[in-house]
């Protein structure tokens, strides 16, 4: 039985990937610090004899005992909201756990699969976005804390493949939904189903013409899943490229929920991007992979899993205000 580290595993991805290696027959070693995740994803999996976790922060030193055959890390908070709540742990966990990461899997020999984002590529002025592009990044605005962090960790990386032989592979990861996700995290997607289900107004940040370009969970994972196996060590894209506007999005979601809510518009955040669009053509060639869910459905499943939260959790109130996150 092969066995894989997935860090950040109690979080709205990684959860999914540990279903996904369990279903796979691997013996799963699960770690995640609890800043982001919630051990509600993954209870599921604890009677499991291939599933064990640890409650490690990866920003230090990290072993596990025996063999180990991969690494995914996906330890890493995943929102503005917490950039502006703990950005210091956010580019530790970039750049001191993936250092800690790779050295584990340099000792073990094991390959590792890095999580980065499309956020690399900043306010992107090349659209859509291919792997190629080397972004347009502000490093000391709200966002780099994250930004910089993801781009640390792809050097990082990189050198430790080159230099030390370390097999590796690079995902850089577009919007993704689905079940697990965080309702009050910020995100445009759970903050409109969040706000339709309280009987809310939508908010829109800026004028809505900025897009995004969703892929559900299950598509990502399937793409991860094959990057992890395939023999193709720089980024890749993973994402779906059916591109939408936030003004678009909310209506499809006052349309999903049969609510009657209005949109109201405030003003953009500070480096918010304007376009946000892979190409994958890369992961459609060499790892013959494509999105398969629409949003359509997608949404719908997604949508019933946000109904199903309790009273309490829909109402919980998070961090959620972007006031130091605003243009002045």
């Amino acid at each position: 039985m092969k066995r894989v580290l997935i860090t950040g595993a109690a979080g709205f991805l990684g959860s999914h990937l540990c279903d996904r290696f369990i279903k796979e027959g691997y013996h799963v070693m699960a770690m995640d610090n609890l800043i982001t995740g919630d051990l509600k994803n993954i209870e599921h999996l604890f009677p499991l004899s291939n599933f064990e976790f640890y409650n490690h922060d990866v920003s230090n030193f990290v072993h596990v005992s025996g063999d180990l055959d991969f690494i995914l890390h996906f330890a890493s908070p995943a929102s503005p909201i917490d950039y502006l709540k703990i950005p210091i742990q956010t580019l530790k966990v970039g750049s001191l756990g993936t250092h800690n990461l790779l050295g584990l899997a340099k000792s073990k020999g094991a390959r590792m699969l890095i999580a980065s984002t499309s956020e690399v590529y900043g306010d992107p002025e090349v659209h859509p976005q291919k792997e190629d592009y080397w972004g347009n990044v502000n490093p000391v605005g709200p966002r780099g804390v994250y930004d910089e962090a993801k781009r640390f960790q792809e050097a990082m990386t990189m050198a430790y493949h080159t230099y030390h032989g370390v097999e590796t592979r690079i995902v850089r990861i577009f919007n993704t939904y689905g079940p697990r996700m965080r309702l009050n995290d910020g995100r445009v997607l759970p903050a409109f189903i969040g706000q339709a289900l309280r009987g809310e107004d939508l908010t829109v940040f800026g004028d809505g013409s900025q897009t995004r370009s969703f892929c559900y969970v299950d598509d990502l994972v399937e793409g991860i899943y094959r990057l992890l196996h395939s023999d193709y060590a720089h980024p890749v894209n993973i994402g779906n490229p059916n591109e939408i506007t936030i003004g678009e999005f909310a209506e499809e979601i006052i349309k999903l929920t049969g609510t009657d809510q209005k949109v109201i518009y405030k003003e953009l955040p500070t480096d918010d991007p304007k376009k946000r669009q892979p190409d994958i053509s890369l992961a459609k060639d060499i790892l013959d992979w494509e999105p398969k869910v629409s949003r359509a459905e997608g949404l719908k499943i997604t949508y019933e899993y946000f109904k199903s939260l309790s009273e309490s959790e829909l109402y919980k109130k998070e961090h959620n205000n972007f006031e130091q996150y605003i243009k002045k």
